[in-house]
């Protein structure tokens, strides 16, 4: 199984930059978590705290794709430095308004500067792998490999940030996110050599537009529904956790959801699976979507867990497949940017759903937010089929994977 991974991180440069690109993804699971720990903590309600949260995801669905247009245009290094300059400093001002306890409209200011001058920098190292590989197979395995990080990143995140936030104080889960940001995305930036080139075509003229492709409009309504799903779980493990009377559980919980998913990318980008990518993106769906509803069926941490385990295996997969269909439908020099609008309509979606569930959770308490959750997931399933003629024409470039 490790011979692929081993074969792609043999590559000049390769294993530098993805693990760079670890370093400085791990705020995109310590962040959200961390807010709304902190502004539950300091503010009392998680209704603030979840739209709070939604204010720098929607920022981030705003801006991520114009900063994404921006990096192809110019390079990675002469955009994203000064915009995670402009990110670093917003964290900090929005830890020092919380401590401050200052009026909720600079908690929505600084979060929401935050979140606009992020950018995907998980698209940023896919960009770099589509530079560096030689085959479709090394590239499946690659997408396979950076879908693994992002879950290990959701693995130990959310349990840093619990720990850090509830037992350390109420603002150190977000102060290890800047220390990430200044780390990891120095040493990404400072890498020269993998860092994709301008393209002159890019800069000579008009591109087509990426979010006008029938392909991107299904993959990101499906995506928004996803992320509806994501953030509605966030904020209601957060509260069933703390029904039981253990808050700091709720990263806990968090992170063995994402550590199913790690689990199950790992041993996805391992083989060749002789099936046609929309019919195994479906699967994907329908499994995550069952899944996301047994979870309201769990009375205890023990049975959560098992649940969220088990439910994580369909996530990363059905990342990967995505990410496969947006990589065989766009241009290569449209790549960042296509790749960014996924990660644009999965975060429009854990706003929405981290909203929702804030209402729904100080309303009712977890069950609403779980409610959130189920609905989301459904809405996907129905999405998905029927977008199916529209995805299996995606897949026609290379039909088996």
């Amino acid at each position: 199984m490790l011979k692929n991974y081993s074969e792609i991180l043999s590559i000049p440069g390769a294993w530098q930059f993805s693990v760079a690109g670890l370093i400085a993804r791990f705020p995109m699971s310590i962040v959200g978590i961390s807010q709304i720990l902190m502004i539950t903590a300091l503010y009392d309600s998680y209704t603030l705290a979840g739209q709070v949260s939604a204010s720098s995801i929607i920022a981030y669905a705003i801006f991520a794709p114009f900063l994404a247009k921006l990096v192809d245009r110019y390079g990675q290094a002469k955009v994203m430095g000064p915009a995670l300059t402009i990110c670093v400093s917003s964290l900090g001002a929005l830890i020092f308004s919380a401590l401050m306890h200052a009026n909720p409209l600079w908690l929505y200011l600084f979060t929401s500067l935050a979140g606009a001058s992020s950018g995907s920098l998980g698209a940023l190292v896919r960009s770099r792998w589509t530079q560096v590989v030689q085959t479709p197979a090394q590239m499946h395995t690659a997408y396979a490999m950076e879908s693994t990080i992002d879950e290990f990143v959701f693995v130990v995140g959310p349990v840093l940030a619990t720990v850090l936030t509830t037992g350390v104080s109420p603002i150190a889960g977000l102060a290890l996110a800047i220390s990430f940001i200044v780390i990891g995305g120095s040493w990404f930036l400072s890498q020269k050599a993998t860092e994709p080139p301008v393209s002159a075509d890019h800069v000579e003229g008009p591109q087509p537009q990426v979010i006008m492709q029938p392909v991107i409009i299904a993959l990101g309504a499906v995506y928004m529904c996803a992320g509806a799903l994501f953030g509605s779980i966030d904020v209601s493990v957060v509260a069933f956790a703390e029904e039981l009377g253990n808050v700091s559980t709720s990263g806990v919980l968090l992170g063995i959801f994402a550590g199913g998913s790690m689990v199950a990318g790992l041993l996805y980008g391992s083989r060749s699976w002789r099936f046609p990518l929309w019919k195994l993106f479906v699967g994907g769906v329908l499994a995550l979507a069952v899944g996301a509803t047994l979870i309201t069926l769990a009375t205890s941490n023990l049975t959560m867990g098992l649940i969220m385990f088990i439910t994580g295996f369909s996530i990363s997969p059905t990342m990967i497949n995505v990410n496969t269909m947006v990589q065989r439908t766009v241009s290569e020099r449209q790549l960042t940017e296509g790749l960014t609008w996924m990660s644009t309509f999965m975060n429009i979606g854990v706003s929405l759903g981290a909203a929702l569930a804030g209402r729904f959770v100080d309303a009712v308490g977890a069950t609403g937010g779980f409610n959130v959750t189920v609905v989301a997931a459904w809405t996907m399933v129905a999405i998905t089929l029927l977008a199916i003629p529209v995805l299996r024409k995606a897949s026609l470039a290379t039909d088996v994977v």
